[in-house]
């Protein structure tokens, strides 16, 4: 990966807490648990997971740059929604986490040196796992979450703020 890919992801990346903020102006307090896309997680649901997901991602990429092949174990989303009874519980902690874990991970990518990019760790799912790796992974991943919620409030027939 170039230096100007890594810059456009690290961009990426950072936009993804407004993006995941947009998202949600104007989603219906009422809604916000709504199944409507059956199969799918409610909005509120996707928060918590953001915010579960965010600090768990931060803790790896901070593991791939401070220790020598390090493991990084996988976890099953759905039974951590299900388990922290992530509907049942308010939104907005979740969020601000989310928001607050990529803010201070910005700056630590943006501070990397070449060598730092190609260290190398072991994901239990996904084999040889490096911050290249990661961030291709999460520089879209609040996006893509962005656009379930989108996806959501169009079908409770809700226009966007």
């Amino acid at each position: 990966m170039t230096e100007s890919e890594r810059k456009r992801l690290i961009d990426r990346y950072a936009e993804g807490g407004n993006e995941v903020t947009t998202s949600l102006d104007g989603f219906p307090a009422g809604q916000l648990t709504a199944h409507p896309i059956p199969g799918k997680w409610s909005a509120r649901e996707i928060v918590h997971h953001l915010g579960d997901s965010e600090t768990t991602s931060a803790l790896r990429l901070r593991k791939l740059l401070s220790e020598e092949h390090p493991v990084i174990h996988s976890y099953d989303e759905a039974a951590l929604a299900i388990a922290l009874r992530y509907n049942d519980r308010d939104h907005v902690p979740p969020l601000q986490l989310f928001v607050a874990a990529r803010a201070v991970t910005v700056p630590v990518l943006r501070s990397l040196s070449d060598a730092d990019w190609t260290r190398q760790g072991w994901h239990t799912e996904m084999g040889l796992y490096t911050p290249e790796i990661w961030l291709e992974i999460y520089a879209e991943h609040a996006h893509k979450h962005a656009a379930q919620i989108r996806r959501l409030r169009e079908a409770l027939g809700v226009h966007a703020a």
